[in-house]
């Protein structure tokens, strides 16, 4: 292929797929993916880590979701300019090494996708729990049915998918902005919005406000995971180089804006020695507590059904969204062949899927809910400071594409959000070395595989 067919076939917006995602449901897809069961919990530990400073917490969600703005408007000119599927599986290919872009496929295909859908199906088994006298082996079973379940209607289209998606987006925001709206209005608090306790702490425990307001944003930025994988279905998107970064857009600033207000309304209504005394019991859930305070019993039933709906909406936008990136791999030509044939009818990659759901099912019944969480977020932070260096490496290797959006602030927003980034993942390695060990391990052995498919196909064309 010459370089004018390559920069072609790179940019072109010509498709075998069906284009029949539209802005909402490319904003479903991110949010659905975002906004999980964390938006109950994950403030504690953001609380924790701020000396239990209000007015520093919510600037740390505030700044957590600038960054992952930033981080996702890199994806926007990298999808605008490449609308491809698979997303960055294409851009690390192109900026780096076919290997490079192979090594994050194949760790999404082994651990990300089917791990992530696994580690969210038995953590909403356990919120179902709640509802339903369940042993923990019937936990484990009924995940296995629910991902089956998913996979089967993602087998019959994007537009059936892309339909659960939203309609799941919906569902699960009902519930939580009717308890943080009531927060908002009847709660009497006033926090105590100061920094000053921040410095007092600082002092007291030999750090800074600054390394305080890092490790924060860190614990923040688990909640706001998922934004990347919209790119992975650009070529299902609707004019996507106009909806894919309106989609990025408004589907993260309006993440940023609900969690910022969310934990302002936990703030509104639990007292600050109430808050300090639950977090300090290990009482981490205090969005539930705001739910039973303003709602009663009831609150409790809505939180629960909130969560169970936030969690489905993540699960069924990995089983949408994952196995193009499978399919982009086989496309490049190092993987299985099988995985680049989409259904002649619904214009979907069966095979992927499929092998997904089988994965998923084994994960299930191997790991537990912890490993796997640890297990998927450290095995795929390392390509996402890649895909972000990506950016300038193919602004200069290719300065003459067409690109119809460009982030903000470049070059230093790119510099701040990668050097964040690599942060987490250091972090991630520090706090769970034998998962940190295993998630580098697999990316490892991603370019064993690569090589093995390389060399069969020099052999084959000899």
């Amino acid at each position: 292929m010459s370089d004018n067919q390559k920069l072609s076939s790179l940019t072109t917006e010509q498709t075998e797929f069906k284009r029949e995602i539209g802005v909402f449901g490319g904003i479903s897809i991110i949010g659905g993916i975002m906004i999980g069961s964390g938006i109950f919990y994950l403030g504690s530990y953001v609380l924790q880590r701020t000396g239990m400073n209000s007015g520093l917490a919510l600037i740390c969600w505030i700044l957590a979701g600038i960054v992952s703005l930033v981080a996702g408007l890199c994806y926007a000119e990298l999808g605008t300019a490449m609308p491809k599927a698979g997303g960055r599986v294409i851009y690390l290919n192109e900026a780096f090494h076919p290997v490079v872009g192979f090594m994050a496929g194949f760790t999404d295909w082994l651990l990300g996708g089917p791990g992530s859908i696994a580690a969210v199906a038995i953590a909403l088994m356990n919120v179902a729990k709640s509802f339903f006298h369940i042993s923990d082996f019937g936990i484990k079973v009924a995940a296995i049915i629910l991902i089956v379940g998913a996979t089967i209607y993602n087998l019959v289209g994007v537009k059936v998918a892309s339909a659960v998606q939203s309609l799941s987006m919906v569902a699960k925001l009902v519930p939580i902005a009717m308890v943080m709206f009531v927060a908002l209005f009847v709660g009497k608090v006033s926090p105590d919005l100061s920094l000053g306790s921040a410095s007092t702490y600082a002092i007291e425990h030999n750090t800074n406000v600054i390394s305080m307001l890092a490790i924060a944003i860190v614990a923040a930025l688990w909640a706001y995971e998922g934004w990347s994988n919209l790119n992975t279905v650009a070529e299902e998107i609707k004019n996507p180089k106009k909806n894919l970064p309106l989609a990025i857009i408004i589907g993260i600033g309006g993440v940023t804006v609900l969690y910022a207000l969310f934990n302002f309304a936990i703030m509104k209504v639990l007292p600050h020695e109430k808050i300090v005394e639950m977090i300090n019991n290990d009482d981490l859930y205090l969005g539930t507590a705001v739910a039973k305070t303003v709602l009663g019993n009831a609150g409790g039933i809505i939180v629960s059904i909130g969560m169970i709906f936030a969690m489905f909406g993540t699960m069924n936008g990995m089983v949408l969204a994952q196995p193009r990136m499978y399919y982009a791999m086989a496309e490049e030509g190092h993987f299985f062949k099988s995985f680049k044939k989409l259904h002649p009818k619904y214009k979907v990659p069966t095979v992927p899927i499929i092998v997904q759901c089988i994965f998923s099912v084994v994960l299930v019944l191997l790991r537990n809910l912890d490993q796997l969480t640890n297990l998927v977020v450290i095995s795929g932070m390392i390509f996402n400071v890649l895909v972000i260096l990506a950016l300038p490496i193919l602004r200069h290797k290719y300065p003459d594409i067409d690109r119809p959006y460009k982030v903000w602030l470049y070059p230093i927003s790119v510099i701040v959000v990668a050097l964040v980034f690599v942060g987490l993942l250091i972090q991630g390695i520090i706090e769970d070395p034998i998962n940190g060990s295993l998630g580098l391990l697999v990316p490892a052995a991603g370019a064993v595989v690569y090589f093995v498919f390389d060399k069969r196909i020099k052999s084959e064309a000899k």
